[in-house]
């Protein structure tokens, strides 16, 4: 088929990656289409820490809450609350989120259309083609098929990327945990316990094998979600159960979301010539916590960056950035996050001593002070020799639970 349209760049996918993506490179003056499918949101708890509000420039009315502390749930149902000194944590919803992020981009001078990915090809001439199904509005359907040409393409598309699929060695090996939540109405007699700003997170076998469940607030509404790896384990029965326990079982539904959330960055993401991917496609959601949205951000951030080298310069190195500066950033973090998830939630006597852990006021502090700022706390020594030691009497039994 062929097509006389190009762009500079078309964006596959309109989550927080990719928007950021396009934003970043419509503002330079690049020609940007930013192809998505629309009327998708992805389970999500709508966590933002201060450090995105602050580097991506959000505006506080997009905050439907902001969450003050934690409540970690043991196996036993043992308790612990961690305040967030001097801080919160934003919590936001998606469907306004993420349409406010592509909306930004197309104010910068994005082109938006709907539509779904199909395919990539090239023409005689060695450049990118994107094959989409595209849609005027959002109704079922298959929708029509239409090509637009691109000298450089940036795959958002989500965890299992159709883009990194067709362009990408090694990009269908990636590991999953599956996530599953119910957006409810805010009772408004509320059960006992109950507090709008604090996030609530319960590390229970009955809830996850290997993850964890949660209840955030989101104003009027609450995320009630868990996830899991184990596809025999029925997340929406886990969800009910929640439910139950946070006395939240006769809260209205006002929606279900499910979706395969990617645990190990991808081991490539360009395929050395004008594609690179971004955000759940290239594998970046933070083990063992599950947040995705900063580092989604950022790992668009990184691709425009890397899509403005290429198209600058005409060497197709400079994909390669993308990912050798997420990791440079990053990768300490996703492996710690990655030992921890292996480690301590592979049982319930483990998940009891994390919690359990998670009483220290050391541990606390820098976990916060960590997840506040996106960067390992190294200003306080003496707290990390302490962490070590303690951890160690909870590795070797020595700790008392």
């Amino acid at each position: 088929m062929e097509t006389t349209e190009i762009f500079d760049v078309v964006v596959v996918g309109g989550g927080p990656a990719g928007a950021t993506a396009a934003h970043e490179l419509s503002k330079r003056g690049y020609s940007v289409l930013l192809l998505d499918r629309a009327g998708r949101i992805k389970p999500c708890g709508g966590a933002i820490p201060p450090r995105l509000i602050k580097d991506f420039g959000i505006p506080d009315h997009l905050l439907v809450a902001k969450a003050r502390s934690a409540r970690m749930v043991a196996p036993s149902n043992h308790q612990v609350d961690i305040p967030i000194d001097n801080g919160f944590v934003g919590m936001v919803d998606r469907a306004e989120f993420d349409e406010w992020l592509r909306e930004r981009a197309a104010l910068a001078g994005a082109v938006r259309r709907i539509g779904s990915f199909a395919k990539l090809s090239r023409d005689a001439d060695g450049v990118s083609v994107v094959h989409y199904l595209a849609r005027e509005h959002l109704h079922r359907g298959e929708g029509t098929p239409a090509t637009v040409r691109a000298r450089s393409v940036i795959g958002a598309d989500g965890a299992k990327s159709q883009v990194g699929r067709c362009a990408i060695k090694g990009a269908k090996d990636c590991q999953y945990v599956f996530a599953y939540h119910e957006i409810v109405k805010a009772p408004l007699v509320k059960p006992a316990g109950y507090d709008s700003s604090r996030c609530d997170v319960y590390y229970q076998g009955r809830l996850s094998p290997d993850f964890y469940g949660w209840v955030f607030p989101h104003g009027e509404t609450l995320s009630i979600g868990t996830g899991s790896a184990d596809k025999g384990f029925s997340l929406r029965h886990a969800v009910g159960e929640l439910r139950q326990l946070a006395g939240l079982a006769d809260a209205e539904v006002l929606r279900r979301e499910g979706a395969p959330l990617p645990m190990k960055p991808l081991k490539r993401w360009d395929n050395g010539r004008d594609v690179v991917l971004a955000g759940d496609a290239a594998g970046v959601v933070a083990p063992a916590s599950g947040e995705g949205i900063y580092y989604g951000m950022v790992g668009g951030q990184l691709a425009a960056d890397a899509v403005h080298q290429l198209l600058l310069t005409g060497d197709a190195r400079s994909l390669k950035l993308a990912r050798k500066r997420f990791m440079k950033l990053h990768g300490t973090v996703f492996t710690v996050l990655g030992i921890m998830q292996w480690f301590w939630y592979s049982s319930e006597r483990r998940r009891e001593r994390f919690v359990k852990i998670c009483e220290d006021r050391d541990v606390q502090q820098l976990t916060f002070e960590s997840y506040m700022n996106k960067q390992l706390v190294r200003k306080k020594p003496m707290a990390h020799v302490r962490i070590f030691f303690k951890d160690l009497a909870h590795l070797l039994g020595m700790a008392k639970v």
